[in-house]
């Protein structure tokens, strides 16, 4: 690989460019469709979400959601019905207004920006009696919202891929047992299976979803130091079961209105986590759980082709009951042009097979995480193979987890809270007062600074004074800038 085809710019010099570049050379996504905002996935990055699709939908699965899918347009009326929901969400709708040949429609219909005004409409329809609660249901989509930010692959665009989930209770402390759910299943997912470790914080009043009782979401970083939010969960209440007539007939014979959560795990911007965390100067570097190949065996020949490829091929036999594994067979590049190749996508394994190797009855191996190589008996290959892919696998979420305790500060001043938002990044944990005018004050002194709630994993009683006005502080609250 030349070096103009290779990373060209260091990760901890420009995040930024070396983003950018890693999504083009590791071809991840395409920004050259022709409508503003909108990205194409191509084939490795598919791959890699639909791993990550799969460990959340199994996720799902197993605390009783079960799959549906909705259509896509939604009518205007729907969106009136609860009055906060229209009022956040109209300005970032794309209307379907007219069919064919300019022919207008009876009434305009949205490209989904979320789905709580498309499916409660169906669930008034389904429940009836609490025996047909709890109603847990999620879809695998993509929703629409016309952003007006400069488009980002995976962190930002118009058009994104995610998981909803929304969900009917019969009371407040089963909708608020789900919101605790959620926060594990975020856990079991993106933190172990995708290497990506977040705070799961209840979002200040002033900051909540549209038609919420209250919001709650993972936040987690990037190298710059900058929040990207994860997996968001609302607490809806009944502020849609009334407005969408969800009632059902409860054990006492009375009629009465659901209760109501719903969650959004962002596939599209879990990706973007994953290649910012994890990558480095050469590329990206995949969790061995969500990776499509996980061993790539390179072989090593030169007028001994048939004798090696039929040993590579023995061994891929042998390891593809346990592992993803691939064979590169490409004979119009080198063996050090794949080796980089597949350094740049991600692949956590490599390894390395050629004559004598074969002679000696071993193989060598080397790890994309630490660029460690090791020679192993063929004998043992397939075991080994195993261990090593749990030991990066535990690597890369240990070396995340660090990085992320590193980027946790406390201030106690303004001035203080200034400098760690310039200088360090992350999270800054703070006492705050609870008013907005402060929330304002300190996002304008900190220049982007956002106060981005209490902690929802435990409680942490302030102690003194707000850290902007000096009034008696009311919660502890972390800030920081976010894209």
């Amino acid at each position: 690989m030349s070096e103009q085809m290779g990373i060209t710019v260091k990760k901890n010099e420009n995040f930024s460019e070396w983003y950018d570049e890693v999504c083009q050379k590791a071809e991840l996504s395409d920004l050259r469709y022709n409508v503003k905002g909108f990205i194409v996935f191509r084939p490795w990055a598919t791959r890699i979400m639909n791993l990550m699709y799969e460990f959340l939908e199994k996720e799902l699965q197993r605390k009783g959601h079960e799959p549906a899918l909705f259509p896509a347009l939604i009518p205007e009326s729907n969106f009136h019905l609860e009055s906060k929901h229209v009022e956040g969400f109209t300005p970032e709708v794309f209307w379907v207004t007219e069919r064919g040949k300019g022919e207008k429609l009876e009434e305009k219909l949205a490209l989904r920006p979320t789905s709580e005004t498309a499916m409660y409409k169906m669930y008034s329809l389904w429940i009836r009696s609490w025996r047909d609660l709890p109603l847990k249901i999620y879809q695998r989509c993509q929703v629409w919202r016309c952003e007006g930010k400069a488009t980002r692959p995976f962190i930002r665009s118009r058009e994104f891929h995610w998981i909803e989930s929304h969900n009917v209770f019969s009371t407040k402390e089963e909708a608020m047992s789900q919101v605790k759910e959620d926060m594990e299943i975020t856990e079991n997912t993106l933190h172990k299976e995708f290497g990506i470790p977040f705070i799961f914080f209840q979002r200040p009043e002033h900051d909540k979803f549209p038609g919420a009782i209250h919001t709650y979401a993972a936040d987690s970083l990037l190298p710059d130091g900058k929040i990207i939010q994860q997996p968001s969960t609302h607490l809806l209440g009944q502020n849609f079961s009334k407005p969408f007539n969800i009632k059902f007939v409860d054990k006492d014979g009375k009629e009465k209105y659901g209760w109501q959560t719903c969650y959004g795990p962002a596939v599209s911007r879990m990706m973007a986590s994953v290649i910012s965390i994890h990558g480095d100067d050469k590329g990206l570097i995949l969790p061995p759980r969500i990776a499509p190949i996980q061993v790539i065996i390179i072989p090593i020949f030169a007028d001994n082709k048939k004798y090696v490829l039929k040993k590579c091929d023995d061994i891929k036999n042998e390891l593809k009951a346990y592992i993803r594994v691939e064979i590169d067979q490409r004979e119009e590049y080198t063996p050090g042009w794949k080796f980089n190749y597949w350094e740049l996508k991600g692949v956590p394994l490599r390894m390395e097979i050629g004559p004598n190797d074969i002679k000696n009855k071993q193989v060598i191996l080397a790890r994309r995480d630490t660029q460690e190589k090791t020679k192993v008996r063929e004998i043992n290959v397939a075991e080994t193979a195993k261990v090593v892919l749990d030991e990066i696998q535990k690597n890369l979420v240990e070396k995340a987890d660090k990085f992320f305790q590193k980027h946790l500060s406390e201030s106690k001043s303004i001035e203080e809270l200034k400098k760690i938002i310039k200088e360090k990044g992350g999270f800054a944990k703070v006492n705050w007062c609870e008013s907005v005018g402060c929330a304002e004050a300190i996002k304008t002194e900190t220049n982007g600074g956002d106060i981005r709630g209490i902690r929802f994993d435990k409680q942490e009683k302030p102690i003194g004074k707000c850290v902007y006005c000096g009034k008696d502080a009311k919660s502890v609250v972390y800030v920081g800038k976010s894209y």
